[in-house]
């Protein structure tokens, strides 16, 4: 069973991220910047292949390296991460010890209090409710079962796209949707800073309208009642009940408009 890692990131200029992110294993880098170029680099017995692309957006660069993989596990990441030393043996480990798992959503240490991951406990199979806690730095899978079902990131959500955020969220649920048995895990394979954002401007009326899109998206029979349960939710002193609520159906009705 071979594995390889999927990074996504932004304007690197040098190798140096290979030693930040503690990459131990095959790998392949997507670094969105101003100019198109390919090399590889050579670390022990593993391969890292630097693609090098003047496009945008956080969707297209997971695809990008999904396009391009060819191992039976793939795990992506962003450039915020430090792996541990054995974060790919331990990936490894855990899909022999399942072979049911199609996908497993491993867990991540957090520097920053305020954005602290879903915590997990114990290994077990994930529902579609559960499956909006989890972010796309936390995705492992089967490559085939991917390919087989049709199963890439949207381009519609996420940094770089129309809508701000929500890409992972999509890519989980289209996994769950297609039948795909999706597993969480309280492995740790690395730590993340999350100190900043490429999409995050505050709670403001475009981030409730993502989240209604987000909503009508991944579910449109419910997406009006998981509004009023989302605008209750979330208001106080800064948005009514009624704001937010008009904010969500802004989201919800420009998405399913336009499909």
């Amino acid at each position: 069973m071979t594995y390889q890692l999927i990074v996504s990131t932004m304007n690197q200029h040098d190798d140096s991220l290979i030693e930040k992110m503690n990459i131990k294993s095959n790998a392949i880098i997507i670094n969105q910047s101003n100019s198109f170029s390919y090399h590889e680099t050579i670390l022990g017995n593993s391969t890292i292949k630097w693609y090098e692309f003047n496009e945008r957006g956080i969707g297209l660069s997971r695809n990008t390296g999904l396009m391009r993989s060819d191992a039976d596990i793939i795990q992506f990441a962003d450039d915020d991460m430090v792996f541990t030393d054995t974060y790919y043996k331990d990936v490894l480990l855990e899909y022999q010890k399942h072979p049911e798992a199609d996908v497993i959503l491993f867990s991540n240490k957090c520097l920053n209090e305020d954005r602290m991951p879903y915590q997990v406990d114990n290994f077990g199979r994930i529902n579609r409710l559960e499956g909006v806690k989890f972010g796309g730095a936390r995705i492992t899978a089967r490559r085939e079962k991917l390919l087989y079902n049709n199963i890439t990131f949207s381009l519609l959500f996420g940094g770089g796209a129309r809508y701000g955020a929500g890409e992972d969220v999509t890519f989980i649920q289209d996994c769950l949707k297609a039948g795909l048995r999706v597993y969480k895990s309280p492995i740790i394979v690395s730590t993340m800073k999350q100190d900043s954002s490429t999409w995050f401007k505050g709670y403001d009326r475009k981030y409730y309208k993502d989240k209604g899109a987000l909503l009508a998206a991944n579910f449109p029979f419910i997406s009006t009642a998981g509004s009023y349960i989302q605008a209750f939710k979330n208001k106080g002193a800064e948005h009514t009940f009624l704001e937010l609520l008009g904010y969500y159906k802004e989201g919800i009705d420009e998405f399913k408009g336009s499909k």
